[in-house]
């Protein structure tokens, strides 16, 4: 009788333990499946993501104004002066307006009264900018006829338009890779670096 007893007591006990136990995992599922219904859903996987600007890559354009040097007449003198035409050139480069420059030098005056003394011909084989110094390559070409009065105009022409963008600038003349020292038949003499100044006081037109 009383092993049935103890049975029976050993028999809630454990139906007891075991139903605390069912109520704790039961009551642990609800929480999580409530924490789960509250938290954020994933984003959706297949939405379009946006990429970031890309940086331009084009190169900023400058407008700048360098002049070409023409030569004109004075009135009641057989003398020449230097004249500027302004040229607007857009530019990527540090050289472009310059080299662009020398290219409408070359090509001659397309209007107007104004003149030059380089030869037909005349081609730019090399241009080079460094600090203050600018640097001119040409064509055999240019050192081709004329006199004393044309061979000066048309290194006056050279001089002025090198130095558009930097009237104190230096300027070498080279032909053929080589400095010009003497030009033209006469024998004219030139004293490299030539600037607007030494022009002006050495070589008057």
């Amino acid at each position: 009788m009383k092993d049935q007893q103890g049975s029976n007591r050993i028999s809630s006990g454990v139906i007891a333990a075991v139903s605390v136990v069912v109520l704790a995992v039961g009551g642990g599922v609800a929480w999580f499946t409530s924490q789960s219904s509250n938290s954020p859903t994933p984003s959706n996987p297949s939405a379009r993501i946006e990429q970031p600007a890309q940086p331009s890559t084009r190169q900023p354009v400058n407008e700048q104004t360098p002049n070409v040097y023409w030569l004109r007449s004075k009135e009641n003198d057989k003398n020449v002066a230097l004249v500027p035409q302004p040229l607007k050139i857009a530019s990527v480069r540090s050289n472009q307006p310059l080299e662009a420059a020398f290219q409408s030098l070359l090509a001659g005056p397309t209007e107007g009264t104004d003149s030059t003394t380089i030869p037909k011909g005349t081609k730019l084989l090399g241009l080079k900018t460094e600090n203050d110094e600018v640097h001119v390559n040409l064509s055999e070409d240019f050192t081709s006829g004329g006199g004393s009065t044309s061979m000066m105009g048309r290194v006056g022409q050279v001089v002025y338009t090198a130095t558009t963008l930097n009237p104190k600038a230096k300027v070498y003349i080279d032909i053929n890779g080589k400095p010009l020292d003497v030009l033209g038949g006469e024998g004219v003499e030139l004293q490299q670096p030539l600037t607007r100044e030494s022009f002006q006081k050495n070589y008057p037109l």
